[in-house]
């Protein structure tokens, strides 16, 4: 079993993780969010563009959890590009199921 030191010196050491203050500011930035994505559903002037808001908030929700809750942010870069890989591959399923179902609506 290696010790935190042999890891060190093998360069096989991740970087130092942060404390409780940084993910209580980060989830009072979640929870700010969260407010703004309700605001924006009850404000009628927003209507026009709702969707495109809620997606870019919800993005920046989702970045922050990956980033810190899930730790993508302190891991080594070939965890981050898996699962980015695999987002990205999840996305493309969803965007092509999108556009083959506008494409040949269901007829009843």
């Amino acid at each position: 079993m290696s010790t935190h030191a042999d890891e060190v010196s093998r360069g096989v050491a991740e970087r130092v993780h942060p404390g409780t203050a940084v993910y209580l500011i980060v989830a009072a930035f979640l929870a700010v969010l969260t407010g703004m994505e309700i605001t924006v559903f009850y404000v009628r002037a927003l209507q026009p563009v709702l969707v495109p808001v809620l997606l870019l908030l919800s993005a920046a929700k989702f970045t922050l959890v990956i980033l810190f809750y899930m730790h993508l942010r302190f891991d080594r870069l070939a965890y981050s590009a898996v699962f980015l890989l695999e987002l990205f591959f999840a996305a493309a399923v969803v965007i092509s199921l999108l556009a083959l179902f506008a494409a040949f609506p269901a007829t009843r």
